[in-house]
């Protein structure tokens, strides 16, 4: 099959409007010195040379990098057609000259002396214009708490990574609380709107309002501050970020200023009831959306800047208030007008996920309506769970929008050793060769980051190849070594165990979401069947242990190691709890007492104290960041509230329970081990006193320990060793 290319007009606009602001190529290539600074050290990175020329992508208009030089008393030269692209070749030589390796666990950056010679002259193109980082829900479940330092890291990861075009969130109910007083809203009603900080990715897309809220001044003015040096080092490197725009939801309080506007209220989302959902939607006729949409962007551009690319998401996981296409075409435009009213080079990214959540009501008229209300070449859809569920097969390539195809991966920011590596590694290229694709990127659209980098480190790669990996167990292996810095055939064996198990997820009912019973309110109709063969986990988990004298000292290491013993404990409580299950069920009191003792007893207390052995494993690291972005400790306990939340019952009542669940010391202790202890009592007291088992009671007393772990007023060093 043949690759049909995008329509040249349709590529050249899409270069122009993402190009138009990248900066100077001196200025990108600097941003790309003090990183490699950072990373290196300023003695190792004088062996470097780096430079940026916009003409070594004259050709193909894409980004490139030049590789060359490197040996006894010569530098490395690092050329690049974008600061991007010359920070994603510095990496290239790192990772395949060097054997180094960069990590959110621990980068391994020991270089050999002298430097490698590169044996010739190595140009590299990226086969698509985009590389797409972030999900609207990463900023919630991953980004909250940070501070610059913690997201000067991350960009520079960015950059090396190739990633070009990303999401810059922060710092917008800023904006819109200016535009909020402007329309002539109290400052109250305001404060009643906004959601408290870890739930702010849903208010944005307009799922909730209020929950966890209010927001208090120094936040907006510490996201304010951030969101500028984000941009600003985002910028440096030639990257385009992605700023919001008006999707047409608005405060219930616009009814008191604005009686007559012509506004709906949406179902309710999540589980929860109207208190905390069941949006307001602005008509698209109705003349305040114009005004609303560009006052919002006027503000947000004159504050921020613009590279001309903006994010907006009217039903995301709601149902629209009709199915007419007439409705939702209206719908669509008025949002896009809303932004070319105010930047006429706009262009909208949209998240697609609407399209594969809710198929029963996106018929084909349904997602035409949508896709052909936006001229071709300014609506960008990103295909987000691509490597599961791809949208572009059967909308015919987003009837001719441009698309990224998006690898989703991790739902909730869960740990759990998951990866469809296989359909990561070939549907870049089968959405290439797709008949009259309008593919123009690969993107990572992960809910939570800091999981399964083993993933994300192929699909970075992937963005710069051509051709799918040919030998995923060489790759992995390859992976490995850089990782620890040595190569080690047991630790290497260990990986190719885990590629063929955990990492080896094929079909549609592949999610990055952790249904284990450890982590889930237990009942007796859990399901504990994975994809894979729990042998393979126990044998890896076995082989890492042994080249623990080799591999200590490396960071990566200790924590994977962590990480694949947690992993093994995960599946042991799966394998006791069937045992429990089934000694219940046969009336078997003896088997049942030994099995949960080992499961509440044992194991539980086990994994909380193989995890405290990490700080990357403590809920008290987790809420000392929360912490640490208040300004008193009143402040300081909200946010810590606001994060035990999210973990746990995610809503007042336990609205989504235990979607964002984690395995962190504390967690694990305090929370996920009293409730198993009663629900294993209360199964021996069923079974003695010959009773049913009575599982709404036990709910609502698990509910009573759940919400008494939230609402707990213990410091959180006290969570920590």
């Amino acid at each position: 099959m043949e690759v049909v290319a995008v329509p040249a007009a349709l590529g050249f606009l899409l270069l122009a409007l993402a190009g138009s602001s990248a900066g100077d190529e001196a200025h990108e290539a600097e941003a790309v010195r003090a990183l490699l600074t950072r990373l290196l050290g300023p003695g190792p990175a004088a062996a470097f040379s780096v430079s940026v020329e916009r003409s070594l992508a004259a050709e193909s208009g894409l980004d490139t990098y030049r590789l060359s030089g490197g040996g006894a008393g010569a530098r490395v030269q690092v050329l690049g057609s974008t600061g991007v692209a010359a920070a994603a070749g510095l990496h290239r030589y790192l990772r395949d000259f060097c054997g180094c390796h960069v990590a959110w666990s621990g980068s391994q950056l020991r270089l050999p002396q002298p430097l490698p010679a590169l044996p010739e002259e190595l140009t590299e193109a990226t086969p698509n214009r985009y590389r797409y980082y972030q999900n609207v829900c990463t900023q919630s479940y991953s980004f909250v708490w940070w501070d610059w330092a913690r997201w000067e890291q991350e960009i520079d990861w960015m950059a090396l990574n190739g990633i070009n075009l990303a999401l810059a969130w922060s710092g917008q109910e800023t904006i819109w609380q200016r535009v909020y007083l402007a329309l002539g809203l109290t400052q109250s009603e305001i404060d009643e709107y906004f959601t408290g900080p870890a739930f702010l990715a849903w208010e944005r897309m307009g799922n909730l309002h209020t929950w966890g809220g209010p927001l208090s001044r120094s936040w907006h003015l510490k996201q304010l501050y951030l969101q500028h040096r984000i941009l600003d080092r985002m910028r440096s490197f030639g990257m385009v970020p992605v700023l919001p725009a008006f999707a047409g939801h608005v405060p219930k309080a616009i009814t008191r200023v604005f009686p007559q506007a012509n506004i709906t209220q949406l179902g309710s989302w999540g589980h929860f009831n109207c208190s905390y959902s069941c949006s307001f939607l602005l008509a698209p006729e109705d003349p305040l959306f114009p005004i609303v949409g560009s006052l919002f962007l006027r503000e947000l551009t004159k504050e921020f800047g613009t590279d001309h690319i903006y994010g907006a998401d009217t039903f995301n996981e709601m149902q629209p208030p009709s199915s007419e296409p007439s409705y939702l075409a209206a719908a669509t435009a008025a949002v896009y007008q809303a932004m070319i009213t105010v930047d006429p080079d706009a262009t909208w990214l949209l998240q697609g996920w609407l399209f594969q959540h809710q198929p029963q009501f996106w018929g084909p008229a349904q997602v035409k309506a949508v896709l052909g209300a936006v001229p071709r070449g300014r609506l960008l859809v990103l295909d987000l769970f691509a490597e599961s569920q791809p949208v572009y097969i059967r909308t015919a390539s987003f009837q001719g929008q441009p698309f990224i195809w998006c690898m989703l991966h991790n739902f909730g920011g869960n740990h759990g050793l998951f990866g469809a590596l296989e359909a990561v590694n070939q549907g870049p290229l089968a959405a290439r060769l797709f008949p009259n694709s309008t593919m123009v990127g690969t993107g990572m659209a992960p809910e939570g980051i800091g999981q399964n980098e083993v993933v994300y480190a192929l699909m970075a790669e992937l963005g710069w190849r051509k051709d799918p990996v040919t030998d995923l167990g060489a790759w992995v292996s390859s992976f490995a070594a850089r990782r620890y810095g040595v190569s080690h055939g047991d630790a290497e064996a260990a990986w190719r165990l885990l590629l063929r198990s955990v990492y080896n997820c094929s079909g549609e009912d592949c999610r990055g979401h952790n249904h284990s019973p450890l982590v889930r309110r237990p009942s007796l109709q859990m399901v504990t069947t994975v994809w894979y063969n729990r042998s393979d986990v126990f044998e890896a988990w076995r082989l890492l242990l042994t080249t623990t004298p080799t591999l200590a000292t490396s960071p990566a290491f200790r924590y994977d190691l962590v990480d694949i013993t947690r992993q093994a404990v995960q599946e042991l409580v799966s394998l006791y709890y069937e045992e429990v299950r089934t000694a219940y069920l046969n009336k078997e009191l003896v088997p049942l007492l030994r099995a949960a003792g080992i499961l509440a007893y044992e194991l539980l207390p086990s994994l909380d104290n193989i995890l405290a052995s990490d700080s990357r494993f403590l809920l008290g690291s987790w809420l000392e960041e929360a912490r640490a972005a208040a300004v008193s400790e009143a402040e300081a306990h909200f946010y810590e509230q606001n994060s035990l939340y999210q973990l746990t019952l995610w809503g007042p009542e336990g609205n989504i329970l235990d979607y964002a669940n984690k395995q962190l010391a504390g967690l694990v202790a305090n929370y996920y081990t009293p409730r198993w202890q009663l629900f294993l009592e209360m199964l021996v007291e069923s079974l003695v006193q010959g009773i049913p088992f009575q599982q709404h009671q036990f709910d609502k007393n698990a509910f009573q320990l759940e919400q008494t772990f939230v609402l707990s007023t213990r410091s959180s060093k006290l969570w920590k060793l």
